[in-house]
């Protein structure tokens, strides 16, 4: 049972990449799905962080306002570094700002981390 599942989904790569390759206009239809893939994944990472914050609402209010802030602005500058990655790595001070708000991301989530064990 097994293996005609996995000849099904081999099938099926297989159809889609005979399309992409084969169909006029293929390639719109391979940006169209990988815009899809993207867009589940994006809302497949926000469901994870809502179950995660429904999960762990009381020990993230037992953080106290300062560490939660922290928390969620260091949270916020990983999703800011690796969107602005390559952008900012064009120029040599780009870089170096890019590596310091790495530095202070690493910082605030290890002083968060440092104050939620301390408990």
């Amino acid at each position: 049972m097994e293996s005609l599942k996995i000849a099904r989904n081999v099938a099926i790569v297989v159809l889609i990449a005979a399309a992409v390759y084969l169909l006029p206009g293929g390639g719109r239809a391979a940006s169209t799905f990988e815009a899809l893939l993207w867009v589940a994944f994006g809302i497949g990472i926000a469901y994870l962080g809502l179950r995660s914050y429904r999960e762990y609402r009381i020990a993230l209010h037992g953080l106290g306002d300062r560490h939660r802030g922290l928390l969620y602005g260091g949270l916020a500058g990983v999703v800011f570094a690796y969107a602005a990655r390559p952008r900012m790595w064009q120029t040599g001070i780009g870089e170096l700002t890019w590596f310091v708000l790495t530095g202070l991301v690493v910082y605030a989530l290890l002083e968060v981390y440092r104050h939620w064990r301390a408990y």
